[in-house]
């Protein structure tokens, strides 16, 4: 099975588009589009980003606060920027409270670094979420190798029935979960 294959697989899966944002060495700014994002965890708040090992943000996120800017719509030019088709004029950036942020976004996720894995080809990155600015902006997908934008809900059944609805609360209030050991900590045993 070759890489095309693997990817037109993972490609029918859609996807929102995020820029990871974080400062170098030397404080400038710097980013990279990436649509691999995921929620890790509520408690505590934690999301993943994965990056190509060929990507220099690798080498600037090693340990180093960051922030995941949710891409709206309005932000394909961005995406473009990021991915290494440079916008003019050029994203706007502003400080935020961990890193460096774009202006514009569906939704910032600023981070402090949690742990970092490898993922072979690519770099699992995991941070504590400790700030969150939500706009009312739709986001931006990525669906089949092509930038899209939501459509209208379906008229069709809820899926409130279902025990995993967001509006059912998926786990109460009460719940509670134990960690699970450190991975070097399971293999130590």
């Amino acid at each position: 099975m070759g890489p095309r294959v693997v990817r037109n697989a993972f490609g029918k899966f859609a996807t929102g588009v995020t820029v990871v944002t974080c400062a170098k060495d030397d404080g400038v700014p710097h980013g990279a589009t990436v649509n691999a994002f995921t929620a890790v965890s509520l408690n505590p708040a934690l999301c993943q980003v994965t990056l190509t090992r060929q990507s220099k943000a690798c080498a600037y996120l090693e340990g180093a606060p960051f922030a995941v800017n949710v891409l709206s719509a309005d932000q394909v030019d961005v995406a473009w920027h990021f991915a290494g088709r440079p916008a003019d004029p050029a994203p706007e950036w502003a400080q935020g409270p961990t890193s460096p942020v774009l202006l514009g976004n569906a939704a910032t996720i600023s981070c402090q670094p949690w742990r970092t894995y490898d993922g072979g080809d690519h770099l699992i990155v995991i941070g504590e979420v400790t700030d969150i600015d939500v706009s009312d902006r739709d986001p931006l997908l990525f669906f089949g190798g092509k930038f899209r934008e939501l459509g209208q809900p379906r008229p069709s059944a809820h899926w409130g029935a279902s025990l995993d609805s967001p509006e059912s609360g998926w786990f109460d209030a009460a719940t509670t979960f134990t960690a699970l050991p450190a991975h070097r900590d399971r293999v130590a045993s």
